[in-house]
């Protein structure tokens, strides 16, 4: 089988850390991406710089100190342990904070650009049809924003599915539990075992392909609309 149980197993958890890591992501990333598209307070600048961080760090510079924050002596790792959480590094919280630290800016861009689009006309309109702030962005803004959602959620989560550096600083590898496809692909080229590492790189190959696909169709669709 050109699969074995244990690429499957990387398949699966690499799946579900990126679903669940886009999910957190839109859901913080929307009020960060909002506030940078709108503010005009001089923390826009930091805030905005210290989101694109981990388009210039290399990913092993934020495992690196990620490892040493939620490590045992780190100041959130005694946090975590004094809350009786325990020890995050190593697990798949540990790998779950540091994709969505890593991928934040491949949400949260997209999504600014989307807000800033729109601009201020639709929402002066709804303010004259007394609608309040929350109901001008559920019903006006999120609507608009829509193709930066899709955009934001696409690049999301195939960043988090190519992620090596990172989960690998912080997760380590382990079976089941941290050893994410990239991971795996690692492994069996140390083992020398070229046709295992051959059949999942393919995988990943294809789904990449696939992402740019869809990403690209869908903005070419956009385009012949307008």
């Amino acid at each position: 089988m050109p699969l074995d149980a244990s690429d499957l197993g990387a398949i699966w958890l690499t799946v579900k850390l990126a679903s669940l890591t886009t999910l957190i992501l839109l859901i913080i990333g929307t009020p960060i991406a909002w506030w940078l598209a709108r503010t005009r307070s001089w923390l826009r600048g930091p805030v905005g710089a210290l989101v694109a961080l981990p388009l210039v760090l290399p990913p092993t510079v934020i495992g690196f100190y990620l490892l040493i924050a939620l490590g045992p002596h780190g100041w959130l790792g005694q946090a975590t342990q004094a809350l009786g959480l325990g020890s995050v590094v190593f697990s798949f919280t540990g790998l779950v904070i540091g994709s969505v630290i890593y991928s934040m800016p491949f949400v949260v861009q997209p999504l600014q650009n989307a807000f800033a689009a729109i601009g201020q006309r639709p929402l002066e309109v709804a303010a004259t049809l007394r609608a309040s702030p929350w109901d001008s962005f559920v019903h006006v803004v999120l609507p608009l924003a829509r193709p930066g959602f899709i955009t934001a959620s696409i690049l999301g989560f195939a960043h988090t599915v190519g992620e090596f550096g990172v989960v690998l600083m912080i997760g380590g590898n382990i079976p089941d539990k941290t050893r994410v496809v990239s991971v795996q692909i690692f492994d069996h080229v140390e083992a020398m075992a070229y046709t295992q590492a051959h059949w999942l790189a393919a995988v990943m190959l294809v789904f990449s392909f696939l992402v740019l696909l869809l990403l690209y169709s869908g903005r070419r669709g956009k385009a012949g609309w307008s």
